[in-house]
């Protein structure tokens, strides 16, 4: 018999970046429709706007930068339209486009490229738009507006379930109009059912791993319920988890490769510390939504759990401490 001995890694895999990207952009196209059935074409427009600025922005600084072409492994193009469905649907074109290439240059190219960035490209790109256009990106339309395709937006708009929370009091909307989408918000945010048929999609693909949104969603789940605003804590829970881009940001943002942990166990205290944060910045802060800054800030400390919560070696003993 013949024994082949060769180096390390011996284990093989048909992923590729590109198949994962793609995956992505799949998964991501419920949550898309949902915005054009509820906002119109204009939702579509701006997607098509944001994906089209991240595709030429990564294109321009790989060449300034003489290095090769990475347009084609669609990461540009899932920044891009992640960006954009964290966008209310009334933002001018121009803002898509400018937080779309702040995305691609700046959080992802500036550190390395793909798997380089310490922070999650559209969620950093949104809290910078939030940050220098704090009125336009708080400025969402009713479902079934009439968004003009072209020119400036001038529609009827209303407060979000977050917004009405925040006083404290239950939104109008039911919990089934969030769960469909018949409610105000970013136009990728206000469908729960389109967001969980993308994620049950990416589970199916392996594309990601149940851990970190699990942990996310229960511990918000499980701090709201305790610590309920509400007479019926049942119900300000439910609203809790169904309002917002928390589902979006759970399944989508927090679970990136390369801002998430690496480790089990990482990847949990991970989860929790979004969720914690979440919970915190609802209550507390100037904006009712707390999901973006809360993945951002964990995206800061996931190296540092990785490093508590080190993987035991194969066939080695158990180290005692996480920093050796």
């Amino acid at each position: 018999m013949e024994l082949t001995v060769s180096s390390s890694p011996h284990i093989r895999s048909g992923d590729s970046t590109r198949r994962i990207m793609i995956d992505v952009l799949i998964s991501l196209a419920p949550a898309l429709a949902a915005g054009v059935i509820f906002f119109g074409l204009r939702a579509l427009a701006l997607a098509l706007v944001s994906v089209a600025a991240a595709v030429a922005a990564e294109w321009l600084w790989r060449r300034l930068a003489w290095q090769y072409s990475t347009i084609s492994d669609c990461s540009a193009a899932v920044t891009g339209l992640l960006l954009a469905l964290t966008l209310p649907a009334t933002v001018p074109y121009w803002m898509a486009a400018l937080g779309a290439a702040f995305a691609v240059v700046v959080v992802k190219g500036c550190f390395g490229g793909l798997g380089q960035n310490v922070f999650n490209p559209a969620l950093a790109a949104r809290a910078l738009l939030l940050l220098c256009f704090p009125a336009a990106m708080t400025r969402f339309a009713v479902p079934g507006a009439q968004l003009p395709l072209l020119g400036a937006v001038d529609a009827a708009t209303a407060a979000t379930p977050l917004h009405t929370m925040v006083m404290p009091a239950l939104p109008e909307q039911s919990l089934l109009d969030l769960f469909l989408g018949r409610t105000g918000g970013s136009m990728g945010e206000v469908s729960a059912l389109a967001l969980l048929l993308g994620g049950a999609y990416l589970v199916w693909r392996r594309v990601i791993k149940l851990r970190i949104p699990l942990t996310y969603l229960g511990t918000v789940a499980v701090l709201t319920l305790i610590f309920s605003r509400g007479q019926d804590h049942l119900l300000w829970m439910l609203y809790q988890l169904l309002s917002g881009g928390l589902l979006l940001g759970a399944i989508f943002m927090a679970s990136d490769y390369a801002t998430s942990p690496a480790t089990p166990g990482g990847q949990a205290l991970y989860g929790i510390g979004c969720g914690v944060l979440t919970v915190v910045f609802r209550y507390t802060g100037l904006y009712p939504e707390g999901v973006t800054y809360a993945i951002l800030l964990m995206n800061a400390g996931s190296w540092l759990l990785e490093r508590f919560t080190p993987t035991r070696l194969f066939g080695a003993p158990q180290r005692k401490g996480g920093l050796r």
